[in-house]
């Protein structure tokens, strides 16, 4: 499977499963013995195994509102950059989640790696500066 391929169906599942808390559908996309990076200083998440507990843990708390992925930008190598933004209802009331995720794709179109970069806010806002989320 090309890069592109891959990467827009990486951020279209992403977009919906995310919304819905569909980790079944998450883990679909990620190869049995991926590698998943959280936080840049975080142990990683290794197979889908991890994955799966990281990303149920993640949703416990978390209502979401809104989530938007960019269109992802294909570089070399299998590697695919997109960033994304949700709005959610947590403990303490709305927050704002955005970021961006690098991921490797093998060459059946599964994420082999990926590295999330994040930060949240209280409240519901758009990222200033914002490339891809139009």
């Amino acid at each position: 499977m090309e890069t592109r391929e891959a990467a827009e169906r990486f951020v279209r599942v992403w977009e919906r499963a995310w919304a819905e808390h569909d980790v079944d559908a998450l883990l679909a996309l990620y190869a049995e013995g991926c590698v998943h990076r959280s936080m840049p200083f975080r142990e990683p998440h290794r197979g889908r195994d991890e994955l799966a507990a990281y990303l149920r843990w993640s949703f416990a708390d978390e209502r979401v509102v809104d989530v938007r992925f960019g269109a992802p930008v294909i570089g070399g190598h299998g590697v695919a950059v997109a960033e994304f933004r949700v709005f959610a209802e947590e403990g303490e009331g709305p927050s704002t989640l955005a970021g961006c995720v690098f991921v490797r794709f093998d060459a059946e179109g599964f994420a082999v790696e990926a590295r999330d970069y994040w930060h949240s806010v209280p409240g519901h806002q758009e990222p200033a500066g914002s490339l891809f989320l139009g």
